[in-house]
């Protein structure tokens, strides 16, 4: 039977493979997104088990790691809705395939 270890990394893998499929396989902007943020939730979820579960777990060191990593998470779903928000304002949809043209 596999470790919490294990099993922490398999729900990880499991949570980025659906957000790689979904940043994929989506023709709207806001789902994209939507599947980069699951990204970044299961590498979020690798930092903490590696944390937890390594040899000598210092009090934040995991935690601080995750706290950058969100950070850097909110940075670019705030630059992300900026585009799409640009985007839908010169062509009236959010369609990634109609967005080849992002000047005047």
């Amino acid at each position: 039977m596999p470790g919490p270890l294990q099993l922490c990394l398999l729900f990880s893998s499991a949570l980025f493979c659906i957000g790689l499929i979904g940043a994929l396989s989506r023709s709207n902007t806001i789902l994209v997104l939507l599947g980069i943020e699951l990204m970044l939730n299961a590498a979020n979820l690798n930092f903490i088990a590696f944390w937890r579960f390594g040899p000598a777990p210092a009090a934040g060191t995991g935690v601080i790691f995750v706290i950058f990593s969100i950070a850097v998470a909110a940075a670019e779903a705030a630059v992300g809705l900026a585009l799409v928000i640009a985007i839908y304002r010169h062509q009236k949809n959010i369609r990634l395939q109609d967005a080849v043209r992002l000047k005047g």
